[in-house]
């Protein structure tokens, strides 16, 4: 990110952070940059339409514009003298950005979907792919919800946990459950399991749990 400093927007606010444009994030970058210009009050000297373009707010939103590029960016706009001129620029340089970003969604999803918690896989590190999706979701602005990454968890796991899946979904709503409450209960039920440390135990757990879920069944 990179402090730009706030040259006379509304009522003299504290410097506000512009976004610094990469190579990858046009699409939210420019949803994030007009939200500030417009803050500052400049907003309208990079889209003015019919309106006469106030020449001090002009060099201000060219500023900040020219503030939130890097290097090589800024080398080939800075000569564009005014922010709307500096705006389209860059918009017909990232022409292709929301193509690219729906391509890298695409993969992304497949990638998603195609997840599976290997059978001797510890449920830490399988849990931990999937929160970093999240992340990568973000970077291509878009949010994976707790609700998709719980469906996931569940949908996904070795046969030793079923009994407890089957638990929670008998019991909870997964449409409003939140990730590390799913996580928390298939941790607390494998520690439960490995601290009986036999067979037996183990399956007197999935005794417990079925046959609760019989009930619940049968109540209904």
């Amino acid at each position: 990110m990179a402090l730009v400093p706030h040259g006379g927007g509304a009522g003299g606010s504290a410097s506000m952070v512009m976004p610094m444009l990469t190579v990858d994030n046009y699409t939210v970058w420019a949803i994030k940059a007009q939200t500030i210009l417009d803050v500052h009050t400049v907003w309208k000297e990079v889209a003015p339409g019919d309106a006469a373009v106030n020449a001090r707010k002009d060099k201000m939103a060219r500023a900040l514009l020219l503030g939130a590029l890097p290097e090589d960016v800024l080398l080939s706009v800075a000569t564009k003298p005014t922010a709307r001129e500096v705006w389209d620029s860059l918009k017909v340089r990232f022409v292709g950005a929301d193509r690219v970003r729906a391509a890298r969604l695409a993969t992304l999803r497949g990638e998603f979907d195609r997840l599976k918690m290997a059978d001797g896989k510890a449920l830490d590190a399988y849990a931990g792919r999937l929160a970093g999706m999240t992340a990568r979701y973000a970077n291509l602005g878009e949010t994976l919800g707790d609700a998709a990454l719980v469906k996931k968890l569940l949908d996904t796991i070795p046969d030793r946990l079923f009994p407890v899946v089957a638990g929670i979904e008998q019991f909870h709503d997964v449409t409003t459950m939140a990730f590390d409450e799913a996580l928390g209960r298939l941790r607390a039920f494998e520690e439960r399991v490995r601290r009986r440390g036999q067979d037996g135990g183990e399956r007197g757990g999935v005794q417990l749990l079925m046959t609760a879920a019989q009930r619940a069944a049968r109540e209904r």
